[in-house]
């Protein structure tokens, strides 16, 4: 159990980096002009807001890491494949990428991790089916972080309790690699989220989003759940399961209104509760407490 004390180590210095690094990146994205303006549809801030946060958290996090752990082939090539992902989020925040090109700037991202040796490993599925398998749940949870991050403080806040989930599981199933990287993680978003909480002083864009949904794909994907139940198996899907929820439900009723999945559109669970006169804060709350309960009962079907 001396691996806790590192993961503690690794929450604490990344909340002390980030509370460093993020105001530093929205200095540097109002220098540069790298803000998201108000556009009076699903843009709803009373002012331009900068984006760079995902770097605040990408530095945080690898700066942190690099101090308390030492890095296996396995974890550079997550690594690796977490920076060429935080890269194409990042030149899609200048706005000079199509959707396709997206599309395939993730997929790359994703073989350089499977190459490293990171994929699902189920016993009863042949490997033919465990790598398509593989490619298709990291793209769909990069994706839906991605597609999730609408509102002050609500994907960094969702994506903190995942990770928190991924660390109780880490912990109970005794896997150091990974509970040191979720909980490192974790404090990266949590000194992030002072400056993304409603009023939003910085919003983590597209570098922040598909880098912490590749990571949290990837670690989720990494644990084991079907020692005991051989439903286990699930129990990422459940943890993660307010992203990959809202994801679903806005292709469902994108396709319903003969809408384009790439379009952006007020469907979203979150834009539906505010029309209905929940605020802000109140949304991210009900979220996170959702996340919560939902990583409670992941880890419960591990039982």
């Amino acid at each position: 159990m001396s691996y806790i004390y590192i993961a503690l180590a690794g929450f604490f210095l990344a909340f002390i980096f980030s509370l460093y690094f993020v105001p530093l990146m929205r200095k540097a994205a109002l220098k540069w002009g790298v803000v998201d303006s108000p556009d009076g549809r699903l843009k709803e801030q009373k002012a331009p807001v900068p984006y760079l946060g995902g770097i605040g958290i990408y530095l945080s996090f690898l700066l942190a890491l690099s101090i308390v752990f030492d890095f296996s082939p396995q974890v550079m090539g997550l690594l690796l494949a977490g920076t060429i992902m935080l890269m194409i989020g990042l030149v899609d925040d200048f706005g000079v990428l199509t959707p396709f090109q997206k599309l395939m700037g993730q997929f790359l991202a994703s073989v350089v991790l499977v190459k490293s040796g990171v994929y699902i490993q189920i016993e009863w599925l042949p490997l033919w089916v465990t790598i398509p398998v593989t490619f298709f749940w990291l793209l769909a949870v990069v994706n839906a972080v991605n597609i999730i991050d609408i509102m002050d403080g609500l994907s960094s806040s969702v994506a903190l309790c995942a990770a928190l989930a991924l660390f109780a599981v880490a912990a109970i199933n005794g896997h150091s690699t990974i509970g040191v990287i979720t909980l490192t993680l974790a404090g990266s978003l949590c000194g992030f989220l002072i400056f993304n909480a409603e009023p939003a002083k910085i919003y983590m864009g597209d570098s922040g989003s598909l880098f912490i949904g590749l990571m949290l794909g990837a670690l989720a994907m990494s644990g084991s759940y079907s020692q005991q139940n051989s439903l286990g198996f699930i129990t990422p899907v459940i943890i993660l399961g307010v992203p990959l929820f809202d994801t679903l439900f806005v292709m469902i009723v994108r396709k319903i209104k003969g809408l384009p999945m790439f379009l952006g559109s007020p469907d979203h669970y979150a834009l539906r509760l505010k029309r209905r006169g929940l605020g802000v804060n109140a949304i991210v709350v009900v979220s996170s407490l959702a996340g919560l309960l939902l990583g409670g009962a992941g880890i419960a079907n591990m039982f």
